[in-house]
């Protein structure tokens, strides 16, 4: 089954979707997605190919008649690229690009290419270069028709031994590449370590915004950026109407008048399948989200498929160690979807709906967070003898300060904590029966 599709991009390109146990409103999102994804490279899609099958055909991922067919239209359509919509094996890719003629290309690569492309930051170029070297390093046989070649084993081309391939070259020079760029990462791992830990003692709450890539995190941090006393105080991030625009986790501080400041922040959206080797090269980014004190999950409501987003939101969270943190569920973009039951913006319990790029919801958002960060803590009061002047200081930067007073055996202060300060200054805390 072909449905042709007409428009006006550079490269021209053939998707191709297996709908394998899939529902058919399951397959077609898949798809759906896919030619997004392709439309963030400037990719223009000619044509769709599906086919039906239990299972994956082992060398070719799709049956040979298919292969065929999608060859002949390649030709008609003079299309140069032919996107596979899950991760093809290394023998997959060889055979097809082998068969159809033109450039192989799966969902992983086309992600990792949109990374690549979106990479702003010193550290976000680090992790996609490294996610792509992985990803390249067990498919060389089939990207390039020269790795076959033998070496020569004389004048400039002695030193790569006789008999070695230009494949064999290759893959010590992604090895060599690799270490590099590890090595390049664990020392940008460390400055974020630092950072994050003056963060923490600095004691202001954090709040990380998650979900779903283009629900609206990036919209919705300049909002609230735009709450503070002093506009100029936290810079702007990216916000753009397009997968994957935001790729580093940004954080600023927001103190609007009359409010307590937050540091918030602003992740990298998630995707269904996202590469497990982006996962694991932005970990180091994704970890500010483990911090956090509150989950802010930003939804794109006008998705007819949000809930299966916040699935895979949650999978995610979950697979990087965040899952257990207290969330707030903000469905944004509700203005988009017809006949809405509700005026906006709609306040519950741990949720309300907004229209980010209006500002419609962000003061009630900002109530629904100070609320939730005051769960779970309690007012304590701690007696704290002058000599152990630091316990005050760290009191200060860590909680909210109710009350201070200066007595004859030390300083009285009351303060709002979280469970763990309070368990860690117990022998400076006043008992009920202390307190008058």
């Amino acid at each position: 089954m072909h449905q042709i599709i007409q428009e006006d991009t550079q490269i021209r390109a053939i998707l191709v979707g297996l709908q394998t146990r899939q529902s058919d409103e399951e397959f077609g999102r898949a798809m759906e997605e896919l030619k997004e994804l392709a439309q963030t490279c400037g990719i223009e899609t000619v044509s769709t190919a599906t086919q039906k099958a239990a299972n994956p055909v082992q060398a070719t991922y799709i049956g040979s008649g298919k292969v065929e067919e999608i060859r002949l239209a390649a030709e008609m359509l003079q299309a140069e690229l032919v996107i596979f919509d899950q991760t093809l094996s290394p023998m997959q890719f060889r055979n097809l690009g082998k068969e159809l003629g033109v450039e192989v290309m799966d969902r992983t690569g086309l992600i990792l290419r949109i990374f690549a492309e979106q990479a702003r930051t010193r550290e976000a170029r680090l992790q996609v270069e490294h996610a792509q070297l992985q990803y390249i390093m067990p498919r060389l046989a089939g990207m390039w028709t020269h790795f076959g070649r033998q070496a020569g084993s004389s004048g400039s081309q002695s030193n790569r031994g006789i008999g070695e391939t230009q494949l064999e070259l290759d893959r010590r020079h992604i090895e060599r590449r690799m270490a590099e760029l590890e090595k390049e990462l664990k020392a940008v791992a460390r400055e974020r370590v630092t950072q994050r830990e003056k963060r923490l003692r600095a004691g202001i709450p954090r709040v990380a915004l998650v979900g779903y890539t283009n629900a609206g995190k990036s919209t919705i941090m300049n909002r609230m950026l735009e709450q503070n006393e002093n506009p100029d105080a936290g810079k702007k991030v990216l916000e753009e109407d397009k997968l994957f625009a935001t790729l580093d986790t940004t954080v600023r501080k927001i103190e609007p008048k009359g409010r307590k400041p937050i540091l918030l922040s602003d992740t990298v959206g998630f995707i269904n399948e996202l590469p497990h080797s982006l996962v694991k090269a932005f970990r180091s980014t994704l970890e500010e989200v483990q911090y956090a004190d509150l989950l802010v999950q930003v939804i794109d409501y006008s998705d007819p498929d949000y809930r299966e987003c916040m699935r895979v939101t949650e999978d995610t969270l979950k697979e990087i160690g965040a899952a257990g943190i207290p969330m707030l569920y903000v469905y944004n973009k509700a203005d988009r979807v017809p006949d809405l039951p509700f005026a906006l913006p709609a306040v519950r319990t741990n949720s309300i709906y907004t229209c980010a790029v209006s500002g419609t919801g962000i003061p009630e958002l900002w109530d629904l967070i100070e609320k939730k960060l005051q769960e779970g803590s309690e007012i304590c009061r701690f007696l704290l003898p002058y000599t152990d002047g630091a316990v005050l200081h760290h009191l200060q930067e860590e909680t909210e300060v109710l009350s201070t007073e200066y007595q004859e055996d030390g300083t009285l202060v009351e303060v709002r904590c979280k469970k763990t300060v309070k368990e860690r200054y117990e022998r400076y805390l006043l008992r009920k029966d202390q307190q008058g």
